[in-house]
């Protein structure tokens, strides 16, 4: 392969990661708040200010810790097509979700995604059963791997997108400006790549997640009585 072909594979895998972190990807992801609309229903959140603490609060100290490890296992097996580990880790990341609405917003947009790889002809989306529940990172893994996008990258992708989404919620429900979100997005993407780091290099019986606001926001959201996002 010259430097010319692996430039333009490089620059195609580049691509097809913006395509799987777009907003416009119809998987769903914009209509679940993952427990930021309970959060704002309640109070513990009003301002700008509060936004910010609340999703890099998370960010830092829960996705970053249970997601993004359990991401790069899951990117290792597929590339190994240890159909185990995989079933593995899949089940490990669903099990650890705080509430029954984030699991099934989990497994709800993993299968979507599912659904659009096939559509996408990635023929290992094929091969995970439609009545058995993956969850969104382990479809994430299999198309980065399909499509070659580098681990590092796709795991900064994923952290963009999960951001992106919280703070489009916060806009719509604090209610924020737009040059608000984009402030939160800026003090977020500061703080991404030593999250990745952080990690991508945590050691497996470190890999977990404790955040009981998250927690009880999501629960309480169950039986919140209006609402416009479904977690």
């Amino acid at each position: 392969m010259n430097k010319s072909t692996e430039h333009v594979q490089s620059n195609i895998a580049s691509l097809r990661l913006w395509q799987l972190i777009s907003p416009a990807l119809p998987i769903g992801a914009y209509a679940y708040s993952q427990g930021l609309e309970y959060a704002i229903e309640s109070g513990w959140i009003h301002d700008e200010a509060g936004a910010r603490q609340w999703i890099s609060g998370i960010l830092g100290n829960n996705v970053s810790r249970l997601d993004i490890p359990v991401l790069g296992l899951l990117y290792q097996a597929w590339q190994q097509q240890d159909r185990d580990t995989i079933d593995e880790w899949n089940h490990f990341l669903l099990a650890a979700r705080e509430s029954a609405e984030l699991k099934s917003e989990d497994a709800y947009l993993g299968g979507s995604l599912r659904q659009l790889l096939i559509g996408l002809d990635v023929p290992a989306a094929t091969l995970w059963p439609a009545t058995k529940d993956s969850g969104f990172a382990n479809m994430f893994a299999l198309a980065a791997v399909h499509w070659q996008i580098p681990l590092q990258d796709a795991a900064m992708g994923y952290l963009w997108a999960w951001t992106e989404n919280q703070v489009a919620a916060a806009i719509k429900l604090v209610p924020l400006g737009q040059v608000a979100g984009q402030r939160i997005l800026s003090g977020a993407l500061e703080l991404i790549p030593d999250l990745i780091d952080e990690g991508l290099s945590l050691p497996e019986a470190d890999i977990g997640a404790f955040a009981p606001g998250l927690a009880i926001a999501s629960a309480l959201h169950e039986t919140q009585y209006t609402r416009l996002f479904r977690s």
